[in-house]
């Protein structure tokens, strides 16, 4: 169990499962494979597994607890969830909510779940399967998501072509949540949330993706779902992951909150960075590189 401390907020990284994930030749469509060489040297072990070509992945939750409220950023994966073609996601059963448990929280007690957006891999923890039937994980909270992510990928569940994984991620992880009036929408421009929180806008990899910046007692922190994947690309910052439905977009998106990292000393805590699965950012020549050591250098 990992936690931080920003300003007066904890932040409780939860696993749901690590390890190996995609070939980073097929992962990353601008892939270079010279580009990569250069990086590898650090990248491994953590981050790149180099006798199978693999990048290395964490699938976890960011716990949030302000003193007033208890916050989940994005739910993993889910256990029983059928997910035909995604063997990584598919038919899970892990002890993901014992992992919550052990770090002092019941299901009962969370008052938000933040989705930043509406993936396999970010939503699953939405329901669990209860008699039969998908209910809410965490009965007594707000869900709060994308109105363009949510019908987006609503339009794309009704298609008889689309893959049967999306399908069954909204039809399992989503529309149980509306259809239970636990979702609260939030569209367009920016909202402050639980006196610590802003969402924002962060669209590219996903049509309505959101990111929450977090500001407590000038401390600050950008929960960044999946603008990033792998520390790859902080350095390679115009690399996009083969999930992203509009790489330009997405490409300028990463840019911008890695240069808001920067610009305001903020820690970013991205949903799939192996250890220690958050890093501060600074600048390099015209682009970005990881401050590891941030910490030991101001002493904290």
């Amino acid at each position: 169990m990992q936690d931080r401390h920003i300003g007066d907020v904890r932040v409780t990284r939860i696993e749901e499962q690590m390890g190996p994930g995609f070939p980073a030749k097929d992962f990353f469509p601008e892939f270079d494979a010279e580009v990569f060489a250069a990086e590898a040297k650090w990248l491994a072990p953590n981050y790149y597994q180099p006798e199978s070509g693999k990048l290395v992945t964490s699938l976890h939750s960011w716990l949030v607890r302000t003193g007033k409220y208890t916050i989940l950023v994005d739910s993993c994966s889910g256990n029983h969830k059928p997910r035909p073609g995604m063997p990584r996601f598919d038919m899970l059963n892990t002890r993901y909510l014992e992992r919550l448990r052990e770090a002092g929280v019941e299901p009962e007690q969370i008052d938000f779940v933040m989705c930043t957006h509406l993936h396999v891999d970010h939503v699953g923890w939405n329901t669990r399967l209860d008699n039969g039937k998908w209910v809410p994980t965490f009965p007594n909270a707000k869900y709060v998501m994308s109105k363009t992510d949510h019908d987006f990928w609503a339009a794309e569940a009704k298609f008889p072509k689309t893959e049967a994984f999306i399908r069954n991620t909204y039809n399992d992880s989503v529309l149980p949540i509306v259809e239970a009036k636990k979702a609260e929408f939030v569209a367009g421009g920016e909202h402050e949330m639980c006196g610590c929180f802003r969402i924002k806008p962060a669209p590219g990899h996903t049509p309505g993706q959101i990111r929450l910046d977090l500001e407590s007692r000038g401390k600050r922190a950008i929960f960044s779902g999946d603008a990033l994947h792998n520390p790859v690309q902080v350095p390679v910052w115009k690399w996009n992951s083969v999930f992203c439905e509009d790489r330009d977009l997405a490409r300028k998106t990463r840019h911008t909150l890695l240069a808001d990292c920067v610009e305001q000393g903020a820690l970013l805590m991205p949903a799939h960075f192996a250890p220690p699965h958050a890093a501060y950012i600074k600048s390099k020549g015209d682009g970005f590189a990881l401050d590891w050591d941030h910490d030991n250098k101001r002493g904290r």
